[in-house]
C-alpha cells in the first residue's frame, strides 16, 4: 500500500491488521463505526491508500473519483442502516482540526448524540469541517473545453 505508515491506526485498518469489523471494503475504501460517535449513526470512510488530509487532494480526476466513491459508500452505508434519520451529514475535518493524518469521511445520520457534538461539525471558512459536496466542487478537475 503505498504512503502506508505503520504507526497510522488507519492504514492499519485499512490494511485489516486490526480487529476493526468492516462495514464497506473495496480496492479503494473501507468503511467502520466510528469508535466515538457523534451521531445516531457515525461512520467512517477512509481511501485504502495513505492520504494525510484533505489539503493533499488536488483537482485530479482520481481524487475527484475517490471523494465521491467515498461519499456514495458512505449515503449507501447510512441509507441502508437508518432509514429513519431525516438528516445526513456527509464531511472532513480540515487540518488543524482533524485528529487523524489519514483521510477520513465522516458519515452521520443525525441527531447528534450528545446534542452539543454538533460543534465538532461546523463550517469555520477553511477550517473546520467541509462538507463532502463543498469539497468535491473544490476539486472537481477543470474540463477542456469543447466546441
Amino acid at each position: 500500500m503505498e504512503g502506508a505508515t505503520s504507526s497510522c491506526i488507519f492504514c492499519q485498518i485499512a490494511t485489516k491488521s486490526s480487529s476493526t469489523t468492516l462495514l464497506h471494503s473495496d480496492d479503494k475504501v473501507v468503511a467502520f463505526q466510528d469508535i466515538n460517535p457523534s451521531a445516531f449513526r457515525h461512520f467512517l470512510v477512509i481511501p485504502v491508500e495513505h492520504i494525510p488530509t484533505v489539503n493533499d487532494l488536488q483537482k485530479r480526476d482520481e481524487d475527484y473519483s475517490l471523494v465521491n466513491h467515498m461519499l456514495n459508500v458512505g449515503k449507501t452505508l447510512l441509507h441502508l442502516d437508518a432509514p429513519q434519520s431525516k438528516q445526513y451529514r456527509f464531511g472532513f475535518h480540515q487540518p488543524p482540526f482533524n485528529s487523524v493524518d489519514h483521510l477520513h469521511l465522516h458519515c452521520l445520520a443525525l441527531p447528534f448524540i450528545p446534542k452539543w457534538k454538533h460543534v465538532k461539525y461546523m463550517s469555520l471558512g477553511h477550517h473546520g469541517f467541509i462538507e463532502a459536496e463543498q469539497l468535491l466542487e473544490k476539486i472537481k478537475p477543470s474540463q477542456a473545453f469543447t466546441p
